[in-house]
């Protein structure tokens, strides 16, 4: 059971998609959406929480992508809270601007550094929306091979 239950969107433009850095924290770039409110069906809270945090927006169309469970990211190394996220995708109207407690937005490319992504997004979204054909194979094949460099230049030689 997810200790998080939240609505998200993406938004491809090309071959880039969306991301937000929530202000104060350090422990990876989310996805546009948040956590539903009670009553509240996972459409109405994907255009309150679009409104919040991407200022005068409205979601053109929505397509929902699939529901995804994995690790909540935390800057606390010692906190395994498990979070589940119902995916969309859509196209906004309107020129989207950080807003409420998101500091920044950033379109990210198959080039962008691994280490920015979230758990669920490394581990669970970003492949298997590769696998669909939602983002291109050349953008996982470069996240995994720079995620891999990333990795090997951070740990030390073996010893004989």
């Amino acid at each position: 059971m997810a200790d998080f239950k939240k609505v998200g969107l993406l938004v491809v433009k090309g071959d880039s998609f969306l991301l937000c850095r929530k202000k104060g924290l350090k422990s990876g770039l989310i996805l546009p959406g948040g956590r539903i409110e009670p009553g509240e069906s996972s459409l109405e809270c994907l255009n309150r929480e679009l409104l919040e945090e991407l200022g005068d927006v409205r979601l053109e169309s929505a397509e929902y992508l699939g529901t995804y469970k994995d690790v909540a990211a935390s800057d606390d190394p010692k906190t395994q809270n498990m979070l589940q996220i119902e995916l969309y995708k859509g196209n906004l109207i309107g020129d989207p601007e950080p807003n409420s407690e998101i500091a920044e937005l950033i379109w990210v490319t198959p080039d962008s550094d691994p280490d920015y992504f979230t758990p669920i997004m490394r581990n669970r979204i970003i492949p298997d929306l590769t696998s669909r054909g939602i983002l291109s194979q050349d953008f996982m094949s470069r996240i995994v091979c720079n995620f891999k460099r990333h990795r090997i230049e951070l740990l030390a030689p073996a010893k004989d």
